[in-house]
Order: structure tokens, then C-alpha cells, then sequence
């Protein structure tokens, strides 16, 4: 007797007129994996990138998250001491393995005390990098990798991201070309790719708004500005 598993397989096969191991299916698969066809882009994010920097800024500010905006990288450890004292926060930060994030001057912040690796229960705050930022909706593109540990995204309770201006794309389908550009092959490509719109906040229970219950309940920008857009 067939299990439930392959019951359900079957009437989704019989729906969609397909047949069990199809000589087909395998190349169209793999054709539609290589050829990755672009969807309609809205046109509103297909702007000047200075004008995108403008508008992801305004698209995250507008759902809560709060940003810094820096000339330099060696800025950044300044920016992340103030939101902590803002915020009333120890000085304790899980930070991403990344060489960005490695190469920054924390030495010139004496009290904040640095930790490089996976997010932990008892974390924080959690300081990473990001892939790319999508104008179009104020969406930050995250990826798993040895030096950007998911864990860092969703555990602790304030998320402290930096990233460079040129890593805001006009839309969606920008932000995947460029993962594309940079993995090349399928097999390289990391287990999770995340998309956060603003800190994490529900409100299935009554209806009621509730901040940080599958994620962070702050997240915060340090955006630094580094000329024009990657290509």
C-alpha cells in the first residue's frame, strides 16, 4: 500500500498531467535553472543609483528600522557604540566572521567587546553584513555562508547590520544576478538565501502587533558610502 507521501505526489502528478520519472523533466529543470528568465521589474526601482540609495533608505525607515549613514567603514564602530549606549545596551557584540566586518577599527572602541561566530540564545546583539539591499521594497538579502552564520540574522533581539551603498539593486531580480554573478554555478549556491523586510513583528494573535517573535525586534543599518554602484 502506498503511503500518504506518495498519494499526494500522485494527485499532484495526475494535475499537472505529469508522469513518474519523465525523460523530460530533468533538462527542463536544469534549463530553467541556467537560464533563469527575469520576471516583469517594476519600473519605479529602475532609477539613477543614488536615487535607489534614496529610496531603500525611505523604504526601511519607513518600517521602523533605523539607519546610520557613514563616509567611512573606519566610522562604523563609533556608530554601533552610540546605538548600544542608545539603547541602553551592553557592549557585547556576536559579529560575523566576514573580512568586512573583521577589517573594521574596533580597536579604537576599547569597550566594545567583540565576538566573532554563530549566534547563540544568550546573544544580543548581532552584527553582520549583508548581500544586497533592494531599493524597490527596503529588503535586505541575506545568505548563508561559513563567515555569515543565519544564526546572526534571527537570534538575537537587535540586529546591527553593514553594508556599502553600492550593494542597494533596484529590484528583486537585480539582487539575484548579482548572487548569480558571484557563486556562478548551482552548486556553489548557499543553503539559505533570506529576504528581511524591517524587524521581525506579527500580529496573529487578536490582531495585536508584536515585535521580535520569529526574529530580531530592532534592526538597524549602518549604511557606508563607498561611490558607485558594483556592476
Amino acid at each position: 500500500m502506498s503511503s500518504s507521501r506518495d498519494r499526494i505526489f500522485a494527485t499532484l502528478r495526475a494535475g499537472l498531467k505529469e508522469t513518474v520519472n519523465d525523460p523530460a523533466r530533468p533538462k527542463t529543470v536544469a534549463d530553467r535553472i541556467s537560464g533563469h528568465p527575469r520576471n516583469l521589474v517594476p519600473q519605479r526601482a529602475q532609477i539613477p543609483h543614488d536615487e535607489q540609495v534614496a529610496l531603500f533608505v525611505a523604504k526601511v525607515e519607513a518600517l521602523t528600522v533605523t539607519v546610520d549613514r557613514v563616509d567611512s567603514a573606519a566610522d562604523v564602530p563609533a556608530k554601533i557604540a552610540d546605538y548600544l549606549a542608545q539603547h541602553n545596551l551592553p557592549t557585547t557584540l556576536k559579529v560575523s566572521p566576514d573580512p568586512l566586518l573583521e577589517a573594521l577599527p574596533w580597536s579604537d572602541r576599547p569597550l566594545l567587546q567583540v565576538e566573532y561566530g554563530r549566534g547563540r540564545s544568550e546573544d544580543l546583539v548581532s552584527v553582520t553584513p549583508a548581500f544586497a539591499g533592494i531599493a524597490e521594497t527596503g529588503t535586505l538579502m541575506l545568505h548563508s555562508s561559513a563567515t555569515t552564520p543565519t544564526t546572526l540574522h534571527f537570534v538575537p533581539d537587535h540586529h546591527l547590520v553593514v553594508m556599502r551603498e553600492s550593494q542597494i539593486t533596484g529590484a528583486l531580480e537585480d539582487a539575484f544576478a548579482r548572487l548569480r554573478e558571484k557563486l556562478g554555478s548551482v552548486d556553489n549556491w548557499p543553503r539559505t538565501v533570506n529576504f528581511v523586510t524591517g524587524p521581525s513583528r506579527t500580529a496573529d494573535i487578536e490582531g495585536v502587533p508584536v515585535l521580535g517573535a520569529h526574529g530580531p525586534r530592532r534592526l538597524h543599518i549602518v549604511l557606508v558610502k563607498d561611490g558607485a554602484a558594483q556592476s
